[in-house]
């Protein structure tokens, strides 16, 4: 699969929803994770980021104007020991309760689907990056209704070893803008990631991003030796 150019990936759609790009850093030192969420309603736009333990959760900008909390009110980060989870909605707390009962990340998202927002059905997408003694792999994820039939969902589980430096994979909700939208299709796009900079990172992944439609940003570099991290949190409602 082509590396492609990350900037160009995330601009090519005026929509990609919400999305994960895992990888590692241009000097191979750290692990890198970047989630992010747009919105085209005004109660997905009321939405920022804020931090909750060593993860983070949605939470309204303007309480008074929210109108239906499911499914966008969630904790997108949480951390298990030296695993990072990163997901588009509640299934982050399923994939932490089934690994921390030595579940393996595939097997505790089998309980779950594609999200009931019809006619999108909206797919859950999962990441998990586990560093541990100088090693690191990780793991995508998507729950998919099967070619837009709610009766039937598609499972897909992509993991990664021997992270190559400088590169990673995204995933994301939709092909782009629509109604119905369409879900994503194929394997995560291989992207590179060139810096080695969380700050210089984390402003190409938001400039990068629909002026309109964008929402909110979280990106986290682990050292991958320590397993000390660094995170930045970018919410376009201050």
């Amino acid at each position: 699969m082509l590396k492609r150019n990350l900037s160009e990936e995330l601009s090519s759609t005026t929509y990609p929803g919400r999305g994960i790009i895992i990888g590692r850093s241009a000097d191979g030192s750290k692990a890198v994770c970047a989630y992010f969420i747009m919105g085209r309603s005004n109660n997905s736009r009321n939405r920022i980021f804020v931090e909750e333990g060593e993860g983070i959760r949605t939470q309204a900008f303007d309480p008074a104007a929210m109108e239906d909390p499911s499914l966008i009110i969630y904790s997108p980060v949480r951390v298990l020991g030296n695993k990072t989870i990163v997901t588009n909605g509640d299934q982050t707390d399923t994939i932490y309760e089934g690994m921390d009962k030595q579940m393996t990340f595939e097997q505790s998202l089998r309980s779950r689907e594609f999200e009931p927002d019809a006619p999108n059905y909206t797919p859950r997408i999962s990441g998990i990056m586990h560093v541990e003694n100088g090693t690191y792999n990780y793991a995508l994820s998507i729950l998919k209704s099967s070619d837009g039939d709610p009766s039937s969902c598609s499972r897909y589980t992509f993991a990664y070893n021997s992270v190559p430096a400088g590169e990673g994979r995204f995933i994301h909700t939709y092909m782009g803008d629509g109604n119905p939208l369409p879900s994503f299709e194929g394997e995560p796009t291989r992207v590179a990631v060139d810096t080695d900079d969380i700050d210089a990172f984390t402003d190409l992944v938001w400039k990068s991003l629909n002026e309109d439609n964008k929402v909110s940003l979280f990106t986290r570099f682990i050292d991958i030796k320590t397993g000390s991290y660094v995170s930045r949190i970018v919410n376009k409602n201050v």
